[in-house]
């Protein structure tokens, strides 16, 4: 008997695509980097449903690689068998810095060992000094401010030796990202809504590891990308005449995007409305044209806007909510189901207070009662989160 693809190809087996197309989806001008990219899955026999993740995983910059081998002294081919990854033998500490390991987050230990370590009376003393007590919050910041590497150069007289430097860092972990594509248009690739990550802190310019390795670094028909699947309880409604309220900013919006191909594919007769905000309607509303489309076709009923930075008030899609407070509680009471997807910290936050406000307002409930019915609807599973 042979085994099933999804015993074949899995987290610790991952399967390697090949990524089709790489599409900038925001105009001219913008502050943002977003991407469409196509992940062709042919030949995995890997099947996925809408609303299912793809966990990404990724290399770090070469670079980076580089400048750490260089500060450390080392040549990259010494062997290493770092504690966290369980190798069954050691690898050489190149690929261990590239493919294995993450770079970043240093942590207190990192500053206890460094202090050990130190030759230099200035290094040792401004490390003592983050060790002391009373300098909790300064050794946070110092630290969140900080990758290893800007360790390294800051402490040049802390010699470590190649294993006791990795057993100082974390395991490199994939990243999942929200699938916006239904595998009934797409059953042998995935698409993805991909915010390209770049800042700069401590004066030196800071890339997300999985986004710029997709963007930046994987050769679009040629670099094997490792993936697999992480399926998800999030997904429309089972009832495809139940109708649906979608709130997702940025890209938050990338699992309706699959939500609508999917309702307008089975001729779902519920209602679709979606809530999209981001910066600026010029540079920054993603997908536009495939959303006219759905209007035009009436697969679309309704789409409401905030775009932050098009006013002096900034806008948000939380905002919106509570403007059409009246029709998204008509809508909730004969049956929709509620969605949204993207930043947990604080979209998704406020996101729940208008829906908590606009149960007691709209419905004449006590603040415990409009709980009450929130907590009904995420135990009916129609309010569901996919936030990160």
């Amino acid at each position: 008997m042979t085994p099933s693809a999804t015993e074949t190809y899995h987290k610790d087996h991952p399967f390697l695509a090949k990524v089709t197309e790489n599409r900038l989806l925001n105009q001219p001008g913008s502050a943002k980097d977003t991407r469409h990219l196509v992940i062709d899955l042919s030949g995995s026999g890997l099947h996925y449903t809408t609303g299912d993740s793809l966990g990404v995983f990724p290399c770090n910059r070469p670079s980076e690689v580089a400048e750490i081998l260089q500060r450390l002294g080392a040549t990259g081919e010494e062997l290493v068998s770092p504690v966290m990854l369980k190798l069954a033998a050691p690898v050489p500490l190149r690929e261990a810095l590239a493919t294995r390991l993450a770079l970043a987050k240093p942590s207190r230990k990192t500053i206890e060992v460094l202090a050990a370590k130190v030759t230099h009376a200035e290094e040792k003393a401004k490390l003592d000094g983050l060790l002391a007590p009373e300098s909790a919050e300064a050794l946070a910041t110092f630290l969140e401010q900080r990758e290893f590497v800007d360790l390294l150069a800051e402490f040049p007289s802390a010699q470590l030796p190649p294993q006791e430097f990795v057993d100082l860092l974390r395991k490199l972990m994939p990243r999942l990202y929200s699938i916006a594509s239904s595998p009934r248009l797409h059953p042998s690739e995935v698409h993805l809504t991909v915010a390209v990550v770049r800042y700069t802190s401590n004066g030196r310019e800071r890339l997300g590891v999985c986004s710029t390795f997709l963007s930046d670094r994987v050769q679009v028909g040629q670099t094997p990308v490792p993936v697999f699947f992480s399926h998800s309880h999030f997904g429309p409604p089972e009832n495809s005449a139940a109708d649906c309220i979608m709130v997702g900013p940025g890209t938050g919006i990338a699992p309706f995007r699959a939500f609508l191909q999917e309702r307008a594919a089975i001729g779902a007769t519920g209602r679709n409305w979606i809530f999209y905000g981001d910066q600026r309607r010029e540079t920054d509303f993603i997908y536009q044209e495939e959303w006219r489309e759905y209007l035009a076709k009436g697969q679309l009923t309704r789409l409401d806007t905030a775009f932050s930075r098009d006013q002096a008030h900034k806008v948000y899609v939380q905002d919106r909510l509570r403007e059409n407070a009246a029709d998204v509680w008509a809508w909730l009471k004969g049956g929709a189901h509620f969605y949204v997807c993207g930043d947990a910290k604080r979209m998704a936050k406020d996101v729940d207070a208008a829906l908590h406000d606009m149960a007691a307002r709209q419905g004449g409930l006590t603040p415990e009662q409009a709980a009450e019915y929130v907590k009904q609807l995420k135990k009916e599973k129609r309010y569901q989160r996919d936030v990160y």
